[in-house]
């Protein structure tokens, strides 16, 4: 079976398992290690792998050929994506009109960045220009970029860049909505046997759980030279019982997300019920 998703230390501790032939009866995995914007874009394509790790953003593009997967993929509270600035400004009038990096158009931080722009910016950012989310802490720090907007182990660093944090989009979320943010999904094509895939992903997030030192190794080879420290801080605030099970707090959050952004036209109209299996 082939699947996609992130080298981040999330997604490889969940998958570890099974990627090692860890979970009695699941196929074996032909794995693809890639950016989000990348198996965003795979997901749309229609040529995409069997199972795949993507934005919540993505999800209304693709839930015709793909269905959401109840676990495995991350959601949670405390963990929202930030802007940054090097200005020190904490105003958020100081992004009027102004250079905005963000890791891509499909992304649940680009839409939670949007929807906290909309109430806080006055006339709204300027250009907003899409980059591999390494590489836009750099772009902030050298002028390049008047902003930007980071997720993943960004939020543990950024202060090696000198950069500052103007606003939390997960500490926004949480205060105007009560729920957790939806971030990355787990979704696997439509006429498998999902009940399956289901309990093979579930399986592997509780081996991972269970034996948290046997994926160490595959963790740091895919963290991009990150501190092992760090890579931990990365799983724990990733991975949590949202991982398990999306339960109605994940399914409310994941709706009103994409329900509220498809009132603001940032995602194709969709059937919410959709989102169920």
């Amino acid at each position: 079976m082939n699947i996609a998703f992130s080298p981040c230390p999330n997604d490889t501790f969940v998958f570890h398992a099974w990627v090692h032939g860890l979970i009695p009866d699941a196929p074996q995995l032909a794995v693809m290690y890639a950016d989000i914007d990348i198996t965003n874009g795979l997901a749309a394509s229609g040529n995409g792998p069997e199972v795949l790790k993507i934005s919540y953003a993505a999800l209304p593009w693709v839930l015709s050929e793909y269905a959401l997967l109840p676990c495995g993929g991350a959601l949670g509270r405390g963990c929202g994506p930030l802007v940054l600035t090097k200005s020190g400004s904490n105003d958020p009038a100081a992004l009027s009109g102004r250079q905005v990096a963000v890791p891509s158009e499909r992304s649940t931080a680009y839409l939670l960045f949007r929807l906290w722009a909309a109430q806080h910016v006055p006339g709204g950012v300027g250009d907003i220009v899409v980059m591999p989310f390494n590489e836009i802490m750099p772009a902030v720090q050298s002028g390049d970029i008047d902003a930007g907007l980071v997720i993943h182990e960004a939020r543990f660093t950024y202060q090696n860049y000198g950069l500052t944090l103007l606003a939390d989009m997960g500490n926004w979320w949480e205060a105007d909505t009560g729920l957790p943010i939806p971030l990355g999904a787990i979704i696997a094509r439509r006429g498998m046997d999902l009940a399956a895939i289901t309990n093979w992903t579930r399986a592997s997030v509780e081996y991972a759980w269970a034996h948290p030192e046997a994926s160490r190794d595959y963790i740091l080879s895919h963290a991009q030279e990150m501190d092992p420290e760090v890579a931990q801080a990365h799983i724990n605030l990733y991975v949590n019982e949202f991982t398990r099970n999306l339960g109605e707090d994940g399914y409310g959050a994941i709706t009103a997300l994409l329900g509220r952004a498809a009132e603001e036209g940032l995602v194709p109209q969709f059937d919410l019920d959709a989102l169920r299996l």
